[in-house]
């Protein structure tokens, strides 16, 4: 009877390395042209070096009333800033089953943690993250 847990335990000792070992499945590709929420703007994701980033290609819909510039961003400097052209994902890599990096919120002037991944009908889940606490958009692509 001792016998049986010794294989056992052997047996999971040459097993865990070979499962640790496989390769993390790699998160969908995020790159390409996607309108936000709303078409409001046009965001191109694209390789950035060793990651990908994304950046408004071309305002749709203006906010009524507001420059098309970068005038809540915390830098004064960068406040006269074109929207157009202005990265609003950066640092994203692949986490297995999403993208991680940064997103920033022109609205707001503020850059969150971020998780990005493909949903089945083709359209992107963007969530910006404020520790375990994230709000949820859905981009459709465009063509």
């Amino acid at each position: 009877m001792v016998a049986v847990p010794r294989i056992a335990a052997r047996a999971a000792l040459l097993i865990l390395p070979l499962i640790a070992a496989m390769p993390a499945e790699a998160a969908q590709p995020i790159t390409g042209r996607w309108a936000t929420v709303d078409g409001k703007a046009i965001v191109q994701i694209a390789n950035c070096g060793k990651t990908l980033c994304g950046r408004i290609e071309k305002i749709v819909k203006p906010t009524p009333g507001r420059p098309q510039t970068d005038i809540k961003n915390p830098d004064p400097a960068l406040r006269s800033k074109p929207l157009a052209g202005l990265a609003l994902l950066t640092g994203f890599t692949d986490g297995g089953d999403l993208w991680k990096g940064s997103i920033y919120d022109p609205e707001s002037g503020k850059t969150y943690n971020s998780k990005v991944s493909r949903n089945g009908d083709g359209t992107l889940k963007v969530q910006g993250c404020i520790m375990f606490f994230c709000k949820t958009q859905i981009w459709t692509p465009v063509r």
